[in-house]
């Protein structure tokens, strides 16, 4: 599907332009919907890249500074808790390891521990957010390996010894490594911390990789002012241009300020408004809550293996909503916000969900429910610190029925209920079911899931 015909008529079909003003609105909003996890990632990369080093150093002249270190590996130490607030959705289940890196001067090398039997994933993403290629548990394996990474315009240097070295060529030159390590619990975060350890990221000649980046965006900017959204995608594209085939349609966007070596503060009234307003008009679109596709009230989210294509709306969607998410092959991410009635979650009232015995989610690696608070999108603090459950929960109970288990902010009386509760926020919630390395039913739509009742007022 291009960019100039179909790539957007999936989202909504726009009647035919009659004057200029319609012609810059559909081309702002088509504008917005391709460009928008450009500024994304940039914000997130923003947001994300640490200011100063493991010796204490600042990238710039200040904390404040936009300049960051990038080509570096981050190691979170903690399993996520409702005090973490920098990704939307997050898990509970694993320890993050991550960096965004740069390939457009020199490929850089990976090197990865073996593993042993624990699961691991290190998602690549591209600067238009879609998850290229991994490496892992699933993809590569779990022993001791070295991948080389480079921009798939620049092959690997004649001369590299790449004997030990596996290449994966890079769609961007800008890059998100996006790594979950499995945690099977608090008491066994030391030996995880041993294995982020070991994870490398240096230069082809093994010195260290980590280098000064200006992200060029403070923490808190969001998507909003037209102009200033133009400035951000607008450097964004120049250092990661489109495939070769979306480069005519992207040219089109030029009438609303959008370009790789447009300059922004030239835009004239007109296209900045449209583009103002396309931008609001998008961000609401993407707000729109999901059909309960999987009956019952689930729905999937993100269903994209290794690239969107031309769904730029869905892409967009996936940006906003869950950046960062890897491709179903490697885990799927099955949400509810509503009962099986249809009506929205909230904590005021209870839930129940049976998983029937021999029907629990097929899962290679592990899976887990996690609860959020709808309005934050984050974890949801209890009098239990409880914000999932799963395969590796050993407090569950499960009797003749199966596994059933209790949504709802007050703490259930049954005491079986007290081991299956995850306790959710006294308003609007949501519950994601995430299965890592998903069997055939999940993968072919044939898994049943159980239905979320309301139980009680």
């Amino acid at each position: 599907m291009s960019l100039s015909a179909g790539g957007y008529a999936a989202a909504r079909v726009l009647p035919a332009a009659t004057d200029a003003t319609e012609v810059l609105a559909t081309l702002a909003r088509d504008a917005v919907l391709y460009t928008l996890p450009l500024f994304e990632m940039a914000r997130s990369r923003a947001v994300m890249c640490p200011r100063r080093d493991d010796d204490g150093r600042f990238a710039g002249d200040s904390p404040d500074s936009t300049v960051c270190w990038i080509n570096r590996l981050m190691r979170d130490r903690q399993l996520l808790g409702p005090q973490h607030r920098k990704v939307v959705t997050p898990n509970n289940d694993t320890l993050y390891i991550s960096a965004w890196l740069d390939i457009g001067e020199e490929p850089l090398v990976l090197t990865v521990p073996d593993t042993a039997n624990r699961y691991y994933v290190l998602g690549l993403l591209d600067f238009y957010t879609n998850p290229f290629d991994s490496i892992g548990t699933r993809t590569t394996g779990n022993g001791a390996r070295k991948f080389l990474l480079h921009h798939r315009d620049t092959p690997p240097p004649a001369d590299a010894d790449l004997t030990d070295c596996t290449p994966i060529a890079c769609p961007t030159r800008d890059v998100w490594l996006i790594g979950r390590v499995l945690v099977d619990g608090p008491q066994d975060l030391p030996a995880v911390h041993a294995l982020q350890d070991r994870f490398l990221l240096t230069t082809l000649n093994g010195g260290p990789a980590q280098r000064r980046f200006d992200v060029a965006m403070e923490r808190r900017e969001t998507a909003g002012d037209g102009r200033r959204y133009a400035e951000v995608v607008n450097a964004t594209l120049a250092r990661n241009p489109p495939p070769p085939a979306e480069r005519a349609g992207l040219a089109r966007f030029a009438a609303v300020g959008i370009g790789a070596g447009i300059d922004a503060s030239t835009l004239d009234a007109g296209p900045l408004a449209a583009l103002g307003a396309a931008i609001e008009q998008v961000l609401a679109e993407l707000d729109v809550p999901h059909p309960s596709a999987l009956g019952g009230g689930w729905f999937l989210p993100v269903e994209v293996r290794d690239s969107f294509g031309g769904d730029y709306f869905t892409r967009a969607h996936v940006c906003w909503n869950y950046i960062g998410a890897l491709g179903i092959e490697e885990a799927m991410y099955i949400s509810a916000d509503c009962d099986s009635e249809g009506r929205p979650l909230d904590g005021r009232h209870a839930y129940e969900l049976t998983f029937p015995p021999g029907g629990l989610p097929e899962a290679h690696a592990f899976w887990s429910i996690t609860m959020y608070d709808k309005t934050s999108c984050m974890l949801v603090e209890n009098v239990i610190d409880r914000y999932s459950v799963g395969d590796r929960s050993s407090h569950l109970r499960y009797d003749e029925e199966g596994l059933t288990l209790r949504f709802s902010a007050s703490q259930p009386h049954d005491a079986t209920m007290q081991h299956n509760w995850l306790p959710a926020p006294a308003g609007p919630f949501y519950v994601t079911l995430r299965v890592y390395i998903p069997g055939a039913a999940h993968l072919e739509h044939r898994f049943p899931y159980p239905p979320i009742r309301r139980v009680e007022s």
